[in-house]
């Protein structure tokens, strides 16, 4: 069935505390992938931290439809509470979710995010159909929800954030909840806050953390990863190496201004008015930044940032394992995503 928000919400907090025998599938899917990453936790959280998660991958259900509904039927091997996470569903998955609905028992709760489906989707159509399933899709929030979504990340941490504030982490992340979710993660932190002891968050605290901040160290090297310039990057990857600044400090603000790029050229794309794009990003591009921002629009297409933002994110990921390795990986796709722009400059 199709479920809206606070249906889905709801579900998934009875479907952790074991609430919910009637929903056996939950597919989050749409373009805003970092909200239904964000739904897939709010089931984690639910189950608690001692459940056994199961992760399936796609190709794994199309070469072996029956093991999704036997992975829901199987008791864990230690006796804790179990779920199956499956990432990147599509099409070839139809089979398997059927042989789920139809198995006589399931009581392991069963999510799946897919990204954007079109409305022609085999996998869609099944999950909006039965009644044993919830769909729910989710969209990149408007100015209002983004303020909101903000505001409730703090105040799980233990961080209070006016509406005002919320509204320009907001605005510096241009209402992406991964991204916003760091903003606050590093406030949290600064601040030492937590649930136990919350914090009152200050526009001192975001000046000096903010992603987007003109004079922090990292601009010079997005502007020199984003703008091509191959001899710049080397010399602030040194500075910041001299400085023992860990590369995965420098992945946020580049995923910022990737993001940033993405809405401008998706804009310009539309518009056909690069100047009026600009303009319209607001706040989100520095006064002293709109020239250089112009340029790296101009240099990358739509389909070239969505690549960029991609590699960062798979950059970021690798950068959580230490340094060393992390390190080695972020520097890789900091040249690769430099040399690209070299080339379209």
């Amino acid at each position: 069935m199709k479920a809206n928000r606070g249906q889905i919400e709801k579900a998934l907090d009875a479907a952790g505390q074991g609430l919910a025998p009637d929903c056996r599938f939950f597919l989050l899917h749409g373009p805003d992938e970092a909200g239904s990453a964000a739904l897939a936790k709010r089931l984690e959280r639910a189950m608690g931290p001692d459940a056994e998660r199961i992760d399936l991958d796609p190709s794994t259900l199309r070469d072996d439809p029956a093991r999704l509904a036997d992975e829901a039927a199987s008791f864990s091997m230690f006796g804790d509470r179990r779920w199956i996470r499956v990432t990147g569903m599509g099409e070839e998955s139809v089979p398997a979710l059927n042989a789920l609905l139809e198995a006589e028992a399931a009581g392991n709760p069963v999510i799946a995010v897919a990204g954007a489906l079109k409305g022609t989707s085999k996998l869609l159509k099944l999950a909006l159909d039965h009644k044993q399933t919830m769909a729910f899709a989710s969209y990149q929030p408007d100015a209002r929800e983004a303020e909101q979504i903000a505001v409730a990340i703090g105040r799980e941490g233990g961080l209070r954030l006016s509406p005002e504030l919320g509204r320009r982490i907001a605005d510096l992340t241009n209402g992406d909840r991964t991204l916003m979710a760091g903003e606050v993660e590093k406030l949290i932190l600064y601040l030492d806050a937590a649930p136990d002891r919350p914090r009152e968050a200050t526009e001192e605290a975001l000046d000096a953390l903010s992603a987007d901040n003109p004079d922090s160290d990292a601009a010079p090297l997005v502007n020199a990863v984003l703008g091509g310039d191959l001899r710049g990057m080397h010399r602030e990857l040194g500075r910041l190496a001299e400085a023992g600044t860990a590369m995965a400090a420098v992945l946020r603000p580049l995923l910022t201004r990737a993001m940033l790029l993405a809405n401008i050229r998706a804009d310009f794309d539309e518009s056909g008015r690069l100047d009026g794009a600009v303009e319209a990003a607001g706040k989100a591009v520095f006064w002293k930044e709109k020239g250089v921002v112009t340029r790296q629009v101009r240099i990358w297409d739509a389909a070239g940032i969505a690549r960029v933002i991609q590699r960062l994110a798979q950059a970021e990921r690798a950068s959580r394992s230490g340094r060393g390795l992390g390190d080695l990986m972020v520097r890789h796709e900091l040249l690769a995503i430099a040399r690209q722009a070299a080339r379209e400059r």
